[in-house]
């Protein structure tokens, strides 16, 4: 029994513990990931700039809705642009030792750390029918 209820209490002290060590995430940690979010929802407009590092030279430059991830293991952007009808297009934009990029927001977003917002992909739903039943 009392092995029993050493258990339950250590299990009880590690489900406390865990929770405590989660709600310690930093204001701007929660604020860096609500801008990420909005981002690549396509809610910011943002400026993407491509230079060379020897010359100094802007070699790209992209301003729009932009969803930006870096694949480090093929050295390169992939871009996911959305443009003013809803329609998407993916860039790729290659990164060598003297290549570097800088993202800019371009608009100020009102990003609330308690808020967020889920979204779904319509066309990802599964048709369902109901037949009824008499």
């Amino acid at each position: 029994m009392k092995r029993k209820l050493a258990v339950i209490t250590f299990a009880l002290l590690v489900v406390i513990g865990a929770g405590t060590l989660a709600g310690c995430q930093r204001e701007a940690e929660k604020v860096s990931h609500n801008l990420s979010l909005e981002a690549d929802n396509f809610n910011v407009v943002r400026q993407l700039t491509v230079i060379n590092c020897i010359g100094g030279d802007v070699l790209f430059q992209m301003t729009g809705k932009l969803a930006i991830t870096a694949d480090t293991e093929d050295n390169q952007l992939e871009v996911i642009v959305e443009d003013e009808n809803g329609k998407y297009q993916k860039h790729f934009i290659g990164l060598s030792d003297n290549v570097t990029y800088v993202v800019e927001d371009k608009a100020v977003t009102d990003v609330d750390k308690y808020k967020y917002t889920l979204n779904y992909n319509p066309k990802m739903w599964i048709p369902v029918g109901v037949d009824k039943v008499d």
